[in-house]
């Protein structure tokens, strides 16, 4: 039921927590999956070591998914090396909790990019290769937070609930 085997997997965000154990568990099934991060080299290649028995199944690539540069440049080299894509999940997201009335521009702007802006990059891009092979799959990672609210998050929430509203349109298109 969950064979991926040989399946090209990108998973944004997919060395550390929930995105460690999503890349884990695509590597379990058998799939090639390309974790990307940020940020921490260190914890990125701890993850690497721990998944050493998957041996090259897993690739690591460092890049900012909210900069649009970066991810063009990322699927450029992506597909020089490989024609297939058939999931992305886009789980790369940050939090910054405050209080609306004290939350800062920069607070504000860093959530939207990373957990949206960057969603919106990464399908935008991936969902043309899709297109192209007849297949493909777009797992967005939201939270509960996108649907209720929840205080102090007014930035993560709106992040979330785009995620959902994204979601729902390109599943439409």
């Amino acid at each position: 039921m969950f064979n991926f085997k040989d399946q090209t997997i990108i998973v944004t965000g997919g060395t550390r927590g929930i995105g460690a154990a999503v890349t884990k568990a695509f590597l379990v099934q058998g799939a090639n999956v390309i974790a990307t991060y940020a940020r921490n080299d260190e914890a990125a290649n701890s993850f690497k070591t721990q998944m050493s028995e998957f041996g090259d199944k897993l690739k690591l690539s460092k890049f900012n998914v909210a900069s649009t540069k970066e991810c063009e440049a990322f699927f450029d080299s992506f597909f020089k090396d490989s024609d297939e894509l058939h999931v992305l999940v886009n789980n790369s997201g940050i939090r910054k909790d405050n209080l609306t009335a004290s939350m800062t521009e920069t607070e504000w702007d860093d959530v939207l990019d990373i957990n949206l802006k960057g969603s919106f990059n990464m399908s935008k891009l991936a969902v043309l290769k899709m297109m192209r092979n007849r297949y493909g799959r777009i797992i967005n990672m939201s939270s509960i937070g996108g649907m209720l609210g929840l205080a102090g998050q007014a930035n993560y929430a709106a992040s979330k609930a785009g995620q959902i509203a994204l979601s729902k349109a390109l599943s439409k298109e």
